[in-house]
C-alpha cells in the first residue's frame, strides 16, 4: 500500500473531486463514518452500549473540524450524549464545515465555542466524564507548533480516562516528519483517510498515533495507486506475494546455500541467533565462519550448520578471506558482521567481500562499524554483487559522518538519499524500519514492537535476510521478508508475553510460524486498511 506526504494526499482528493465528479461533502460524509465505524468496533469489542455514554468533540476550523461534527451528529443519532468543544468561531466555518456545523446543530447535540476561562472549567468537566474523545481539531495540513489556546486543552485531553480517537492524523503531529514541536494528542486510535501519511511512520508519530486505520472514503482504488508515488507500507497481502514457493521435488541443494561470517571470543551467541535466524526462515544449507578459538561451541549450540573455522583466537583476522572464498564459490547469498568484533585487520576483508564477490550480500553490525572506516567501499561502480546494508541509527550515523539525532529526524530522507548513492538497499532500523531501494522507492515496516528491544534480535534479522537470499529472493524483497516476518514474530509474542520477557531466539523460533499464518490467510479485501503489528495498523 502506498504512504503520502500531505500535498501528495491533497492532489489525490482533488483530482477525485473535479475528475471523477465525487462531491467533496461526500468525501467528508464517508470519512465520517469511518470514524464512527472504528468507534462503533472498539465500543462493542469492549462489550459498551453506546447509548448515554458521553463523547466529547475537540473541533478546528477547515475541513478536519468538519469531519468531527459529521462523526458528532452520526454519534448522536447512535444515542451518545455528544458535546462539541469548537476552537473558532461559527462565522469561521467555511463550505462543508459550515453545513455540517448546521446539521449538527439540529441535533440534540450540545455546541461551545472555546472563549475563556468559563469554556475551559467545562470542557475539563466534560473530558474527566467522557467515554470518547475525538480529535478533530487540525488535519494533515497543520506545520509546526499547536496555537497557544489549543495546548492547554491538548494537555487536558492527554490526562482525560476517554477513550481518544483522532481524525487523520493527531493534531500536533506534522503528517509529512512525524515531528511534535512543543505537544499533540495522544491517541489511541487515528483514522485516516484515502492512504497513509508518512508523519504516522516517522519520529514521534507512531507514539502519538496509536492503532491506525485507514479508509479510502470511496476515492477510486485508480487514484490511490498513482505510480507516482514512491512509499510503500507492508502488508500482510504484499509480503505473501514474495514469498517463495517450494516445489514437491526441492530438497536442502534447491533451497539455498548461505555463508554467515560472524561471532568473536565473548559473542558466540550473535553467530548462533543469526544462523537461527537462517535456518528457521528456510535456508537448505547454512554454512558459518568463525574465528577458531570459538567453532567448538558454535558447533555444538547449532547443530544444523556447518562451521567452518578460520584463522584467530578472540577474532577474525585478514586470514578468515581464503576460507571466506573457498565456502562462497557455490553459495548463493554471503552475510557478515553479527559479534565480529571490530579487529582493524579485517577491513582488507570487508574490502574483498564488497568488491569481489558476485553474489548478495548483507552487511551488519561490526561490519558495518568496520565499513565506516573506509566509506569509500560504498561508492557505486566498485564490481561488487548486490549489497543490503542493515544499520540502526549510531551505524548509520557513522556511515554517514553525521549525527544519531540527523538520521533520526531525517530517517525516510537520508534512508532514499543512501540508497541511491551506494545502489544498495538500505534497512535503517528502528521503531518503524525502512527498507530502501536503489531505484527510490521505500518501504515502511509496520509489524515489531519494544520487545524486540533486547540483545540478539537484530542477529537473527541478518540471518532471515541471509536465509531469503539463499532461497533466491531479490535483494529488496528478502530485506521486506526478513523484517516484515521478523516484526510478525515478536507482535506473536507480545500477544502472549507483552512486550518484555520474550528472547531472540524465541523470536527466531516464532517465524516459521508466522510464514505459514501468512500463507494460509485468505486474499484481503480492496473496501478499507488497519495497520500495524499487535492490531496496531489495521485494514477494515
Amino acid at each position: 500500500m502506498r504512504v503520502v506526504n500531505a500535498e501528495q494526499m491533497r492532489r489525490i482528493e482533488e483530482k477525485a473531486i473535479h475528475h471523477y465528479g465525487i462531491p467533496s461533502v461526500l468525501l467528508m460524509e464517508n470519512a465520517a463514518w469511518a470514524v464512527v465505524e472504528e468507534i462503533r468496533r472498539h465500543f462493542t469489542q469492549e462489550k459498551v452500549d453506546l447509548s448515554g455514554r458521553k463523547a466529547v468533540i475537540l473541533v478546528g476550523k477547515g475541513n478536519n473540524g468538519g469531519d468531527g461534527l459529521a462523526v458528532a451528529r452520526h454519534l448522536v443519532l447512535l444515542g451518545m450524549d455528544v458535546t462539541a468543544f469548537l476552537f473558532t468561531g461559527s462565522e469561521e466555518f467555511k463550505g462543508d464545515a459550515a453545513l455540517n456545523l448546521r446539521l449538527f446543530q439540529g441535533t440534540t447535540g450540545k455546541c461551545f465555542v472555546i472563549e475563556g476561562e468559563k469554556q475551559r472549567r467545562l470542557t475539563r468537566l466534560a473530558l474527566a466524564q467522557a467515554d470518547l474523545v475525538v480529535d478533530a481539531l487540525f488535519g494533515i495540513g497543520m506545520r509546526g507548533a499547536l496555537p497557544s489556546l489549543v495546548e492547554e486543552y491538548v494537555d487536558e485531553v492527554n490526562c482525560a480516562p476517554g477513550w481518544v480517537v483522532s481524525i487523520d492524523i493527531p493534531s500536533g503531529v506534522d503528517a509529512n516528519t512525524g515531528k511534535v514541536y512543543r505537544t499533540a494528542i495522544h491517541a489511541q486510535t487515528t483514522v485516516t483517510f484515502g492512504l497513509p501519511k508518512w508523519g504516522l511512520f516517522l519520529v514521534e508519530g507512531p507514539n502519538f498515533s496509536g492503532r491506525v486505520v485507514v479508509d479510502p472514503i470511496s476515492i477510486p482504488s485508480s487514484y490511490l495507486e498513482d505510480e507516482s508515488i514512491s512509499t510503500f507500507v507492508l502488508t500482510d497481502e504484499d509480503v505473501r506475494k514474495m514469498l517463495p514457493i517450494r516445489k514437491l521435488n526441492g530438497h536442502k541443494g534447491t533451497h539455498g546455500k548461505g555463508i554467515l561470517v560472524a561471532g568473536s571470543k565473548g559473542m558466540s551467541g550473535a553467530a548462533v541467533l543469526a544462523g537461527r535466524g537462517a535456518l528457521r526462515s528456510g535456508i537448505g544449507l547454512l554454512q558459518i565462519v568463525v574465528p577458531q578459538g570459538i567453532a567448538k561451541e558454535v558447533d555444538t549450540a547449532i547443530t544444523e550448520a556447518t562451521i567452518w573455522s578460520a584463522p584467530g583466537d578472540k577474532c577474525l583476522n585478514d586470514e578468515a578471506w581464503s576460507v571466506i572464498l573457498k565456502q562462497s564459490e557455490k553459495a548463493q547469498a554471503l552475510a557478515v558482521g553479527p559479534g565480529l568484533a571490530q579487529n582493524l585487520e579485517f577491513i582488507s576483508v570487508i574490502r574483498k567481500i564488497v568488491t569481489s564477490l558476485s553474489c548478495p550480500v548483507v552487511l551488519d553490525a561490526d561490519a558495518l562499524n568496520l565499513l565506516a572506516l573506509e566509506p569509500g567501499l560504498l561508492a557505486p561502480g566498485n564490481g561488487r554483487g548486490r549489497l543490503i546494508i542493515t544499520p540502526h541509527p549510531g551505524e548509520m550515523a557513522r556511515l554517514c559522518e553525521c549525527s544519531v539525532e540527523d538520521v533520526e529526524s531525517n530517517r525516510l530522507d537520508i534512508a532514499v538519499a543512501k540508497a541511491v548513492e551506494w545502489e544498495a538497499v538500505v534497512v535503517l532500523k528502528g521503531s518503524v524500519t525502512i527498507v530502501a531501494a536503489p531505484d527510490g522507492r521505500a518501504f515502511f515496516n509496520p509489524t515489531g514492537n519494544p520487545g524486540l528491544g533486547t540483545g540478539g534480535t537484530g542477529d537473527v534479522l541478518t540471518g532471515s535476510i541471509l536465509a531469503w537470499l539463499a532461497q533466491g529472493v531479490a535483494p529488496l524483497e528478502a530485506a521486506c521478508l526478513g523484517v516484515y516476518l521478523h516484526g510478525k514474530s515478536a507482535d506473536v509474542l507480545a500477544g502472549e508475553y507483552g512486550w518484555s520477557g520474550f528472547t531472540a531466539t524465541e523470536v527466531a523460533d516464532t517465524l516459521p510460524k508466522v510464514r505459514r499464518e501468512l500463507e494460509l490467510k485468505p486474499k484481503m479485501g480492496k473496501e478499507g486498511m488497519s495497520l500495524w503489528g499487535c492490531d496496531r495498523f489495521g485494514l477494515r
